[in-house]
């Protein structure tokens, strides 16, 4: 069986997805936000392609010293921007998809149950539809206020943005017709 966990930035899916695997030995969880990482590296070239333009004309520069993309700068571009998102999802949710059908199979394999660890699963219907039931983690405005500054060390600003942009999360999951525990962290 496959299910989905998930809930704002800094809600602790993290901690709860641990907890869960921890407590079920046939239970093992893929962190789409690893995944999407590995999608974004494999997708690089695409990704200066389709945003060098827009990049620049905001003054955001995409590349590290070293030549690879800079996930927090793409970030600070197509956050705030509806169809820059879009965009950047159209070249990366397909090799998303590719590299969680692959762990799913592998996992299922083996006699294991997979916990999709995501924040918008729901934009993958193709990923969406392999899960079972949804696991909707929340905790207070606050305390994911602090666990994100700690974390991830972004501008007030920049976080308050990422917020903004889930602030219909769980109704977006409701659309789903999937069964929604809501776990309290």
């Amino acid at each position: 069986m496959t299910y989905c966990i998930t809930g704002r930035m800094a809600a602790g899916k993290n901690f709860i997805c641990a907890k869960m695997v921890r407590e079920d030995e046939n239970l093992v969880s893929i962190d789409l936000d690893e995944t999407v990482h590995e999608a974004i590296r494999l997708c690089e070239d695409r990704i200066f392609s389709a945003f060098s333009k827009d990049a620049m004309a905001r003054g955001i520069e995409l590349k590290d010293a070293d030549g690879s993309l800079n996930r927090r700068e793409l970030g600070r571009l197509i956050f705030p921007e509806p169809e820059l998102l879009r965009r950047q999802e159209s070249i990366v949710y397909p090799k998303v998809v590719e590299l969680v059908e692959s762990f799913v199979a592998e996992s299922e394999a083996r006699g294991k149950s997979v916990l999709i660890n995501a924040t918008v699963l729901y934009k993958t219907p193709a990923l969406m539809e392999k899960c079972e039931k949804i696991y909707f983690v929340t905790a207070p405005f606050l305390k994911r206020l602090v666990r994100a500054r700690r974390r991830d060390k972004m501008p007030l600003m920049q976080i308050l943005s990422r917020f903004r942009s889930q602030r219909h999360l769980l109704s977006e999951y409701k659309k789903t017709g999937k069964e929604i525990v809501l776990v309290k962290n």
